[in-house]
């Protein structure tokens, strides 16, 4: 009877000094607060929606209503005359924009960080942060202005140079290459934000210690500067690669014309043709979960990679 007492004071005296802990950081849980409810409410509680993927959805029925199928809306997209191509499209413009515009941010963090004028390095930072607030519908609309085969300005030099005038948005060869150039300006100085961050931490002393050694200033970039961030960049890295078949569909849809549809039709384009245009929710919810669970399975598998290769991962 002895021991259990003492089992029972001691668990209260745990809860007490929990509770009293609690209520001393009220304010800081008041301050966490939103951020919780905002991820409970638009993170979790969607997720008792997943269950439409198995069914043969009807709006009139419900969720609940609505009678189990299985994995028919599965199978009708991996049979899908489509599926092939909104696989390679998908992966394609992912990976190109991991190459082309991942590695950008890094280097123009570095070539900012050596700029010794303080004054023009925050204008230039400034600046280059501009493009990430423009609306994409701005950005597709200044790309139409741009490359329009009558007024746009790049045809204008193209013709004045002997060449013929091209169609650049209508274009499936051209598509892919405005994809990634639209992308990179739009997001290189905004994506710099944490280098810079990670870069303003490095101590002085080591470049000091560098200098003295004899290191020029391509030496103390590679051997100093680079080794800093390189933790910040590969667990960047392994989210971009965990999104691999995540393209959004926002620009694509902007940019569609049956000229570019072999090359710019994407997994979440398609899901949009499908549940929103037309209506299918249980087959569209089937493909965007399929999406979900494969860059669920990818960033697994990435972060394990790196954890063995260079000791740094996510978990």
């Amino acid at each position: 009877m002895r021991c259990t007492a003492d089992i029972t004071l001691k668990r209260k005296r745990k809860w007490y000094r929990f509770w009293h802990q609690f209520w001393q950081d009220r304010y800081l849980h008041l301050l966490v607060l939103p951020a919780l409810l905002y991820i409970v409410l638009f993170c979790y509680v969607p997720m008792y929606g997943i269950q439409v993927a198995f069914k043969d959805f009807s709006i009139r029925k419900g969720i609940w209503g609505s009678p189990w199928v299985g994995m028919k809306n599965f199978e009708s997209f991996f049979n899908s005359i489509y599926f092939g191509r909104l696989i390679r499209n998908t992966v394609f413009l992912s990976i190109g924009s991991v190459l082309f515009s991942f590695p950008i941010p890094i280097i123009f963090a570095l070539l900012l960080n050596e700029l010794p004028y303080r004054k023009m390095r925050s204008l230039i930072q400034t600046v280059s942060y501009y493009p990430h607030f423009v609306s994409v519908v701005i950005v597709v609309g200044i790309m139409r202005i741009l490359f329009s085969p009558e007024i746009g300005i790049v045809n204008m030099l193209i013709v004045s140079m002997g060449g013929e005038s091209i169609a650049f948005m209508e274009s499936a060869r051209w598509f892919r290459t405005l994809y990634f150039i639209s992308g990179i300006w739009q997001s290189f100085g905004w994506s710099s934000i944490i280098y810079l961050a990670a870069l303003a931490g490095v101590s002085p002393e080591l470049y000091e210690a560098a200098q003295i050694d004899g290191a020029n200033r391509f030496q103390r970039v590679w051997h100093v500067s680079l080794p800093t961030i390189l933790p910040t960049i590969v667990i960047l890295l392994i989210m971009a690669l965990g999104g691999v078949l995540s393209v959004g569909k926002d620009k694509i849809l902007l940019m569609y014309n049956p000229g570019i549809y072999d090359v710019a039709d994407v997994i979440s384009t398609y899901v949009h043709r499908k549940a929103i245009a037309g209506g299918q929710f249980a087959f569209g919810t089937a493909v965007d979960l399929f999406n979900n669970v494969v860059n669920f399975v990818l960033i697994v598998i990435v972060n394990y990679i790196s954890k063995r290769v260079t000791e740094i991962s996510l978990w």
